[in-house]
Parts: C-alpha cells; structure tokens; sequence
C-alpha cells in the first residue's frame, strides 16, 4: 500500500506534468470528519464532501445528491480546463460576522500551469443548509496566465422520478417564466448581463430542485456581476454553476478573486433559497426600504385609454374606481411630449405646470392618490435634451448608443452624474411642484444596462455603468423620500426578471406585464422572496391576467389589486388593442369587481406573512399558497379543475372553523396542524381558517 504522502506527490507530479517538489501541509487538524482522503464538511443538513483532488460531493444530511465531480474549473486561452487541484491544505475556525457564527474552513490545492486554488467554505449557525463560498485563484508560476473564464459550484443534481423544475433570475426578450420545468434538452445560460439592447440584469441566483430536495447557488456581491448563472438537463441530472467568462491576463502572484457566493440544500421550491438570499443580502447593506401605507392601496391605472386619453375621460371613470374601493389614480404614458424632454402635451395641459398641478389636486379632492408615469433613462432621437446633452448618452465599444425597442429610444448613463442629477430634477417636479404623491418607473431598459463606453464619463471601467443602475435608482427614491416620505416608488421592469440590486430604490413592486396568471403568481412568490414576506407587490392590470378578469390569482398570493378598466364605454383610440369583449366596467364585470376589491380591503392579505415555504408551485397539485394575516390563514388553490383533497398546511393545532373566502359559505371545520379539505374546484379555490375557541361548537 502507498503511503499517502507519497502518493499525494505522485498525484502533484501528473497534474503539473512533471516532477514537482513541495512542502505539503500539516495533517489536516482535529474538527473535519475524514473518510480516506476525504474531508466531509457541513452541518446537519448540507454535507460537503472533499477529495483530495478538490472534486466534490453534495449531500442532504447522509443522502447524496450529486456524485463526485470537480466544482470549479479555469479555462485557459491554450485551450487547458483546469478543474483538479491537488489538496494542500485545510484549517478551520470559528468565525463570527454579519452573518452571525460559524465555522471556516480554508482549503488550498496546487493545478496546472501553476495554478493555485484557495477556497474558503463557511457554514452558518443561522444558515442551516447554506456554504459560504471565498474563491481566489493565485499564480503560482513564474509566465504570466491567460484565463478565459471560469466556473464555479458547478454540480448535477442527481435525477427524480417525477422529473425537476427551476428558478432561473435572468431576464429575456421574450419574457419567458422565471420558473421552468426542466425538460430532456433544457438549457438557459442565464448572463446577468443585457440579453438583448434593453432587456437584461436579474437576480443573480439559479434553483433547480427535485420533489425532496433542490440546490441553489447565487453571488452575494454588493454590486451586480457580469457573470452568468447556467441551468442545463443532463443525461445524469441537472447542472447547475455560475460562469465568468471576461478574460483576465493574470501576472506571477498575481490572484484573481471570484465574487463571494453561496451554495445552499433545501427542501421544497425556490422560495427558501431566495428568502436566504434576501435576508444574507440585507446583512451584508442592502436591503427594501421602509414600506408606506400607500404601497397596499388598490390601484386604478389610466392605461386602459392608452397615450391618447384625454383628461374628461379620465375625471369620468374616476368616481366609478372611488366608488368600487379603489385608492389610487396613475396617470400613464401620454402627458409628455417626448421620452426624454419631459414637456407636458399642451393638447391635454395648455396652461402647462399649472394644469397638472390642477389636475393631481383634482383627484386629491376626490379622496384618492395621484401617481404619475415616467420612464426614466430613455430618451427619444431629436430631442432637445440629446440636441443640447449628447454627453448623456450611453455607448457601446463601437461608440453606438443602445435602443430602448419599446419607444424607439436611446438610453443614458445612470452612472454620469448629469444624467443623475437630472432626473433628481424631474422627481422633485413631480412630487414636489406638481404634487404627486407617486411615480411609476415603466420599461424593460430599468433592469440593468449594458457597459458604457461614452469618453466624456471618464468611467474607470466601462462596467460602471452596469454596476451604478442601483445608485441611480437608490438617489431617485432619496430623493423622493426628501420630498414626500410617504411617497410611492414604483419600479416596473417590463416583463424583466426583476434585478434585486435595485431593490434599495422602490418600495412597491407589479408583475410587470404578465403574460398570463401563472406568471402573476410564480412572480409574486418570488417577489415575497426577495422583498420580504409583506412585501407590496401588485398583481398588475388584472386585464393582463387569464380571461382579463382573474383576481383570485391577485388576491390569493397576497398581491395589490389593479385595473386598468374604462368607463362607461370602451377607448375609441387605444395604444394596444383590445381583447375580446373589451376592457370597459360593464355592471357584470362591476359586481365582481366590487367582491374582490371588498375582500383584498377587508383581509389585506399583503400585509400577512406569505408563508412560501409550506407549498411547492413545481411539484404540488393543485397548486397552493398561504398567508398567515390577522389571527387566521388564508389559502389559495389553483388549478384548470380539480377534485380532491387539500392539505391545510401551516395550521396550529386546535380546531379551525373554515369558510369559502370570497362567498363565505361554510366548509366545516378542521384539527390542526394535519388537517386537510375534501373539495371540488375550477381555476381557483380560497379558503379562510378561523380558529375556534377550545370547547365553541362549529
């Protein structure tokens, strides 16, 4: 038999093609379970196995969920793959830091071409489940290395019976489901970067998971990444890492550091991987602000008519959305002159400022809240703003600006500081001199932006510009908040993947454009993820949803309800056409209308905690949510008809008294915590538990 050190040599000698002479490592200390050559980290629920070619295994507790393979690669410009690095070295510790306490460990291996990988593996006592991952590659050798990309937590999930399902955050022109079932042939390579001229940025995390666990990986950087977040089926699984691919010369010792990411088993969807997410991401600084009130008031949205409203239009449906429980006025695209300028349209304010001031205290005095369209970063050719600040552009390597498709306009640079100061402008206009008291920031081009390559920035890197958007955002809504701290900062990415470095700027959230009521409620599942638990998301114009009229998928999530409807009659002259049987209030459509905006007022489910965790929206049928709101729970089953029976997840124990939410019959009672409901449904069923007193009679 070999001695393991000696063949730890020989190892060494075959990566780097030749007789290699090093001091190796102490044995590895007391702390870390071995297996041969093995280390075995982890906590009770994620274990990490090592080899001593620093190829991996993951497991939940003592099942495996992948097979050993190398989780990290550097590609190399000669065409190499560096992916086996002979164990050096591993240390641990305790640590204590934002995070709270855990435990280190430090690991160092020896590759080709002088390569050499240092990664440190945290686990987290407030984290079960979830790795910290430090990353940094040194050049060991004595010629400067040309690195063409690298992976990262690259692992194949091992494959289930009933197949899987993921979570990708990166945004597409088609505006395709963030949540996806992985199909034989499934690939999406998810680049955090602009997918298309004005659609691009995300959530830099990725989920795959199968019925009884999933994996998650994601970068925790305080500033978005250009990097890419792959989710592949494999004939043995499915693949899941995250890729760099900017090439980096890198000189002898030199190092190269990853960003830091996390790597995270969990049982059930995606919502327990982002919910972690969102709550590492507001230890490390960046956080959702403060939500007002208003945030959770129901919205009419003057869209319905298109850019060509006019004002009477408006002021007559406006007492019919006050009478039917609605809050909130938008006035939508079509009161400027051009994307860019600002001007206000003198066919609808011939008095200027004092019209539109006019017109916000107009639906002040009615007893609802004014909120004023704005697309901010977009700028039409033949402007006055490009004609006098051409500087404000941004431009690509070729000196071309990008195309904001939606408008046929260019985009400026969030990170030149006119560009900045200059919408700081128009938001103290609108809330300040005209009175508003909220905006809603429209457009796909909102998301992320591309690297700017304008001289007269002088950025230091091109990607400035991609790396300051959230600064941008963040000084609109300081801004806003300076003026008005109750005001409403709505940002809609349309149909983006919604990019959360932005999420320090808003403080209310749409479905932005749906394409239909499952993407309403895959979104607002994400959205409570990654915003919060009571997070004000609004299901967007219910007239986007399946048959223009489904609240239930609004109401059911614990999302915003709005309507774009018009009254008394159709618009003669829309911006987008009409579906069929239109969109105007008929008294059918108002009956129902007043039982939903009734029931969202009465419960105000946004405001509960949506507890994500207890339903699977990939494997669960019917599909199921539920939200925890003043003493009761609330249920919401979907599905095109079902017959069955229901499990109540998350109830206390004790008996509850159960109630069709929106038609209040009776559905007898139930014992907590396993208690389930025989029912028959089409599309959707919403059930209210109320618990009963010990000894009430039901």
């Amino acid at each position: 038999m070999a001695h393991p050190l000696l063949s730890r040599r020989a190892t060494l000698a075959g990566l780097l093609g030749g007789t290699a002479a090093l001091t190796l490592a102490s044995p590895v200390r007391a702390g870390a379970t071995s297996v041969g050559d093995r280390l075995r980290l982890g906590d009770a629920r994620l274990t990490i196995e090592i080899d001593s070619g620093l190829a991996t295994r993951l497991s939940r507790g003592t099942v495996p969920l992948t097979h050993f393979a190398p989780s990290e690669v550097v590609r190399l410009a000669d065409g190499r793959a560096v992916d086996r690095f002979l164990r050096t070295a591993h240390s641990e510790a305790p640590v204590d830091g934002p995070h709270g306490p855990g435990r280190a460990h430090q690991l160092e291996g020896a590759g080709a071409a002088g390569l050499v990988k240092q990664i440190r593996i945290t686990f987290l006592d407030r984290y079960p489940g979830l790795a910290l991952l430090d990353i940094r590659y040194r050049n060991g050798g004595t010629a400067p290395l040309e690195i063409t990309g690298w992976s990262a937590a690259r692992h194949t999930l091992l494959p289930h019976a009933r197949g899987a399902w993921s979570f990708a955050g990166a945004s597409y022109p088609d505006r395709r489901d963030w949540i996806q079932p992985v199909t034989p042939g499934f690939g999406q390579r998810n680049f955090m970067g602009m997918n298309a001229s004005d659609y691009g940025g995300g959530t830099p995390v990725a989920v795959v998971w199968r019925p009884d666990a999933g994996l998650a990986v994601g970068h925790i950087d305080r500033v978005p990444r250009l990097v890419a977040l792959p989710v592949a089926a494999q004939p043995d699984g499915t693949r899941i890492a995250i890729d760099g691919d900017e090439p980096v010369l890198l000189a002898p010792g030199a190092t190269l550091d990853l960003p830091p990411l996390f790597l995270m088993v969990h049982e059930g969807d995606h919502f327990r991987p982002l919910d972690a997410y969102r709550r590492l991401m507001a230890e490390r600084g960046l956080a959702a602000p403060a939500v007002p009130e208003p945030s959770y008031a129901p919205i009419w949205c003057a869209w319905g008519y298109g850019r060509r409203f006019t004002l009477p239009e408006i002021f007559t449906a406006m007492p019919k959305a006050k009478a039917i429980g609605l809050e909130w006025v938008v006035l939508d695209d079509g009161w400027q002159t051009s994307e860019g300028d600002w001007k206000l349209n003198r066919t609808k304010f011939p008095r200027g400022d004092a019209d539109m001031k006019a017109f916000a205290d107009r639906v002040k005095a009615a007893g609802m809240r004014p909120r004023l369209w704005l697309a901010p970063l977009a700028a039409d050719p033949g402007t006055d703003l490009l004609r006098d600040h051409p500087d404000m552009l941004l431009l690509d390597r070729d000196g071309a600006a990008q195309n904001v498709s939606f408008w046929d306009a260019f985009t400026l640079c969030p990170a030149y500081p006119p560009v900045v100061d200059y919408f700081r402008g128009q938001v103290r206009r609108i809330l300040g001199d005209w009175g508003y008291a909220g905006l809603k920031l429209d457009g796909q081009h909102l998301n992320g932006v591309a690297p700017c390559h304008n001289p007269a920035h002088n950025h230091q890197r091109p990607e400035e510009s991609f790396e300051k958007l959230q600064d941008f955002w963040r000084a609109l809504y300081e801004e806003a908040m300076a003026v008005n701290p109750e005001a409403v900062m709505e940002i809609c990415p349309c149909g983006d993947s919604f990019a959360f470095h932005n999420i320090a700027g808003m403080n209310h959230t749409p479905a932005s454009d749906p394409t239909s009521s499952w993407q309403i409620r895959l979104k607002g599942k994400s959205f409570k993820a990654m915003m919060g638990r009571s997070a004000p998301f609004a299901g967007d114009h219910v007239e986007l949803s399946d048959g223009h009229r489904d609240f239930a998928s609004s109401y059911g999530i614990g999302a915003v309800l709005s309507t774009k409807f018009t009254w008394p009659d159709d618009p003669v002259d829309t911006t987008d056409p009409l579906p069929p049987g239109g969109i105007r209030l008929t008294a059918e459509k108002e009956a129902e209308w007043r039982r939903w905006i009734g029931l969202y007022r009465r419960n105000m489910l946004p405001k509960g905690e949506y507890l994500g965790e207890l339903y699977d929206i990939g494997f669960d049928r019917p599909e199921g949510h539920a939200i925890r709101a003043g003493g009761r729970m609330h249920y919401a089953f979907y599905a095109d008809r079902f017959a069955g029976t229901l499990p109540l997840r998350g109830l206390p124990s004790g008996a509850w008294r159960l109630t069709n939410s929106l038609t209040g019959a009776p559905l007898g009672t139930v014992q907590g915590p396993d208690a389930t409901l025989a029912a028959r449904f089409e599309h959707a069923l919403m059930i209210e538990a109320s618990p009963l007193a010990p000894g009430a009679s039901a």
